[in-house]
């Protein structure tokens, strides 16, 4: 395989999923780190060297440039257990990744940037307005995930998939971003559960 670097910035979740699959599946990364606060994902030689699109993480394979978390996160896992065989497990795995960046993530992730890295006090009048919804959305979405994580050890497949990884990134600091999780028990269990899988690194 050819030399893999991590273009990311340390404290997002997305850029962590990345390296909790690599760390599952035994592949070493290199990491260069950006500190997006600092529009270091903004200059020219970001944009015309590693993504135009301005936004980490991206995953370099030796010359090819891989953006979008869950798009890496699959090239890592691809062939390895992570990864369900049968054809509608495969699709569940995927429809939870998918779920994750329109629902979870929107909400989740965001709270807890501006709450916990920008700081409310900080934030514009527009993104204050938009505080009330974000919660509430998120809410639905650890919801929804408790109801069905009531039901099943993992999120699809019976088993540890990259669905997992992709909705454990954010879900295990929620509360940075103002959500409580001990509201949501099967969610609780299965961070535990997560967290004792062979391979497993913090973020």
């Amino acid at each position: 395989m050819a030399n893999l670097i991590l273009h990311e910035d340390p404290v997002s979740g997305n850029c962590y999923k990345i390296r909790l699959t690599a760390a599952h599946v035994g592949i070493p990364l290199e990491r260069r780190s950006y500190d997006i606060q600092k529009g270091e994902t903004r200059t020219a030689a970001f944009l015309d060297g590693v993504n135009p699109n301005g936004r980490i993480p991206v995953l370099q394979i030796g010359d090819d440039f891989l953006p979008e978390s869950g798009a890496a996160c699959l090239y890592l896992a691809d062939g390895s257990a992570l990864i369900p065989h049968d054809r509608f497990d495969r699709a569940d795995m995927l429809h939870w990744m998918f779920w994750e960046q329109y629902n979870h993530e929107p909400n989740v992730a965001t709270l807890r940037f501006w709450r916990a890295f920008i700081g409310e006090d900080r934030l514009t009048d527009f993104q204050r307005t938009l505080i009330p919804g974000k919660q509430a959305a998120g809410e639905a979405a650890l919801a929804l995930m408790d109801a069905h994580l009531a039901q099943t050890p993992f999120l699809a497949a019976g088993r540890f998939t990259v669905a997992d990884i992709a909705l454990y990134a954010y879900t295990h600091v929620a509360e940075d971003g103002g959500f409580v999780l001990n509201r949501y028990p099967a969610v609780t269990a299965w961070l535990a559960r997560v967290a004792e899988q062979p391979g497993h690194v913090p973020m």
